[in-house]
């Protein structure tokens, strides 16, 4: 019997995202079919082990601009992989899996974490993590019902 797959949700160039296994309500993540695996603005990296499992501790400012907002994370380590950036430099960096919610739909997903201080978004959106779920059209944005994620963070302060 074949499996009735969801059609595909057609998403812009930019997108309000959420991370609930993270409890990150909203992240702005600029959507980049050119890059393989997503990535996380992340700060205060700390490798720890669980029960005989690796982890990763971790910050994020969701917000651009806003360094008082600090959601305090850790997931399990899934890797350490060599990634290179859009400038040509390669850089170790820790692979996690968390859950990715957007217009209702979630699903897992692979998130490299980085410092994305000096970037505009505070998520990359790689292609693995669309692949067979979304389109992208590059002349729309916000097309996943986030248009609020701002919101999100009122009760947070």
């Amino acid at each position: 019997m074949k499996k009735i797959r969801e059609p595909k949700m057609i998403i812009g160039w930019r997108e309000w995202l959420a991370l609930p296994d993270l409890n990150v309500p909203a992240i702005k993540a600029k959507v980049d079919t050119g890059a393989r695996t997503s990535a996380l603005h992340a700060f205060d990296v700390v490798p720890f082990e669980r029960d005989g499992v690796s982890h990763v501790a971790f910050n994020v400012h969701p917000l651009q601009g806003d360094d008082d907002l600090v959601i305090p994370c850790a997931a399990p380590l899934v890797d350490r992989r060599n990634v290179t950036n859009s400038g040509g430099q390669s850089q170790k960096r820790y692979v996690i899996a968390t859950t990715l919610l957007i217009a209702g739909r979630s699903w897992p997903i692979e998130l490299t974490l980085t410092n994305r201080d000096e970037m505009k978004f505070r998520m990359l959106l790689g292609r693995n993590a669309m692949s067979g779920r979304l389109v992208v059209d590059p002349s729309l944005s916000m097309q996943g019902g986030g248009k609020h994620g701002k919101k999100a963070y009122e009760n947070k302060r």
